[in-house]
């Protein structure tokens, strides 16, 4: 992942620790002041919430344990790999496209980060400047030519 998408996975668990986790502890507090947890909803609800909270913080705990952060910055080449910044042209109606190829936490394709495992990365792997693919999309078969590959 890069340093950006190891950076939020970081702030997410400092989140759910230092905010939501209170947060439902006072929950759960309140529900059981209320009396029969038998029947009480509130009660069930604010400890549904904690195992929630509590499983992703160990998820994403486990994740930045295992992650590899690669700083694209200090890539160079002119081949794609991970963390390269591409300029494409959709060879069907030449419009202009720009991606990064980024880890799969932190694909967000509104924002132009692919992740890597996603079919058109995998396409991209490998080619160069000036080299066109062919990708099956989801959306149907796309052709791109890349016209820039960069590491800023």
């Amino acid at each position: 992942m890069t340093e950006q998408g190891y950076a939020t996975m970081l702030e997410d668990v400092k989140f759910m620790k230092s905010v939501e986790r209170p947060r439902i502890i006072k929950a759960i507090e309140e529900a059981r002041a209320h009396g029969d947890l038998s029947e009480n909803a509130e009660y069930h609800a604010a400890k549904e919430a904690q195992g929630w909270n509590e499983t992703k913080v160990q998820e994403l705990e486990d994740r930045l344990s295992r992650a590899e952060v690669i700083d694209p910055t200090k890539l160079s080449g002119d081949t794609v790999m991970f963390g390269a910044k591409l300029t494409l042209i959709d060879e069907d109606n030449d419009a202009e496209v720009k991606y990064q190829i980024v880890g799969d936490f932190e694909a967000d394709v509104k924002q132009g980060r692919i992740s890597i495992s996603s079919p058109i990365a995998r396409a991209l792997i490998g080619k160069k400047k000036g080299d066109s693919i062919e990708v099956n999309t989801p959306g149907g078969g796309k052709s791109y030519e890349i016209v820039k590959v960069q590491w800023k």
